[in-house]
């Protein structure tokens, strides 16, 4: 029995060892894996560790190469930019030179326009026998009474400036400034026996003439009464027929406003009464 009881207590003894040393070998594997984590950090702080070192190294290539990219596409951009400001500033310079080109044209039309409306206006004031310079009404100024009240200036618009437009054309102009020119070519002196001596008779004249005055600031034509601002249609020997409206009642002209586009015409009575212009009446509306 006593050796039962040793042989136990041996079996217990060992069993108790055992777990301490198993105590011990965790303590020791515990202090190990700090001693090494400690190591690891301090090498973490210091730069050395070498996964660090590793990850370092691949986030370094990767932050080159986003960089190289991003010169790259900057390079591309400033190429293509310079590229559209070479062509716009191009474009620009020949829009430039086609505009100045354009605008000379253009000045040089209209200089020559106005070239032919003066030649065409000078052509018709001979045709006409009109002149443009305004000649002064000669009037007799009566001394003033010391009780007279004080007479007050008449104040009248100012006519309108001259805008005009021809609707014969070149041959009926020309055909109308040699009937002047026989008109005022001097007669030769006639003999008792010749025709001119005769007595006359009446015959009819060549063309159609109509019944044109100007009084009151009204005109007169054709039997009938026309006025200022009233609707007619104004027709010419070509046929044509346009919508007019009477302006102004000169003295011996009246002028025209054409409802397509309010351009103005000035009409002489001699125009009228020879039938080169006819007027009618219309409905305004």
């Amino acid at each position: 029995m006593f050796l039962s009881y040793t042989e136990d207590a041996s079996e217990t003894d060992l069993a108790k060892h055992e777990e301490e040393d198993f105590v011990e070998m965790k303590e020791q594997m515990y202090q190990d894996k700090l001693a090494s984590l400690k190591r690891q950090l301090q090498q973490l702080q210091e730069g050395t560790l070498q996964e660090y070192q590793k990850r370092m190294k691949k986030l370094d290539q990767q932050y080159k190469e986003r960089i190289r990219n991003a010169e790259l596409f900057l390079q591309l951009e400033t190429d293509q930019v310079e590229k559209n400001y070479v062509k716009e500033k191009k474009a620009a310079a020949k829009e430039f030179e086609d505009k100045k080109i354009e605008l000379k044209e253009n000045l040089i039309a209209e200089l020559e326009e106005k070239k032919k409306m003066i030649e065409n206006e000078k052509l018709t004031m001979e045709l006409t026998g009109d002149s443009m310079e305004v000649k002064p009404i000669m009037t007799r100024k009566l001394r003033r009474r010391p009780n007279d009240p004080v007479p007050i200036p008449d104040k009248r618009r100012k006519p309108a400036p001259a805008q005009l437009n021809y609707l014969l054309t070149d041959e009926q102009i020309m055909e109308d400034l040699r009937t002047l020119n026989k008109l005022k070519s001097p007669k030769r002196p006639a003999s008792p026996s010749s025709p001119e001596h005769l007595p006359a008779t009446p015959a009819e004249s060549p063309a159609q003439r109509f019944e044109a005055r100007i009084e009151d600031g009204k005109l007169y034509y054709d039997k009938r009464w026309y006025h200022k601002s009233q609707a007619i249609y104004l027709e010419s020997k070509e046929n044509t027929k346009i919508s007019c409206v009477i302006s102004s009642v000169g003295a011996n002209e009246i002028w025209v406003r054409k409802t397509s586009d309010s351009t103005k015409m000035r009409i002489y009575l001699g125009q009228l009464q020879r039938g080169v212009f006819v007027i009618r009446r219309r409905s305004a509306t």
